[in-house]
């Protein structure tokens, strides 16, 4: 009677950690997917022509 309980109980605690499990994954995957979106939209901020600002324009000797 004891062994069964004791199976039960293992079984139980092997699918709840299980469960956890799970749940950090699928918290990971959403702040991965949160970090992607924010990298994406700093990109987007960075994508500007950096002699936009400049009206004369790039040095032509600092070119290589």
């Amino acid at each position: 009677m004891a062994t069964t309980f004791l199976k039960r109980q293992k079984e139980m605690k092997r699918l709840e950690k299980q469960r956890e499990k799970a749940e950090r994954r699928a918290q990971k995957k959403a702040a991965e997917a949160a970090g992607a979106e924010e990298s994406r939209e700093v990109a987007h901020a960075t994508d500007r022509d950096p002699w936009a600002d400049n009206p004369v324009g790039p040095d032509p000797e600092r070119r290589n």
